[in-house]
């Protein structure tokens, strides 16, 4: 019987480990953030309106732009994998922009 249990995969064996970056929760990377924190706090600080900027503040502004490319990205991957492509192109985020409604706000700014 246990001679049985070990020929069958994954039964009573420990779950495969995570790779870093697959999205699991459980396996929590060291860095939260994948754009660099210093570079975000110095565009931001670039802004003449802006005089201080929170550690926190700077690090929810790199996660959502992280989180927005990630979007765009996939949304023009799509029209790339309808022209039978693998790389994006400008005219794949010209496309996702123009398609989808979140993201009428950046209707002329790739021209």
């Amino acid at each position: 019987m246990a001679a049985a249990a070990a020929a069958e995969p994954g039964v009573g064996a420990a779950p495969p480990a995570e790779e870093p970056g697959s999205g699991s929760l459980c396996a929590a990377p060291l860095r939260l953030a994948r754009l660099p924190l210093a570079r975000v706090k110095a565009l931001v600080k670039a802004d003449p309106d802006v005089s201080l900027a929170s550690q926190e503040a700077v690090f929810v502004l790199a996660r959502a732009t992280e989180l927005f490319v990630e979007t765009i990205a996939k949304d023009a991957y799509v029209y790339a994998q309808q022209g039978k492509r693998k790389t994006l192109q400008r005219k794949d985020l010209d496309n996702a922009i123009e398609a989808i409604d979140e993201f009428a706000f950046l209707e002329g700014t790739l021209d």
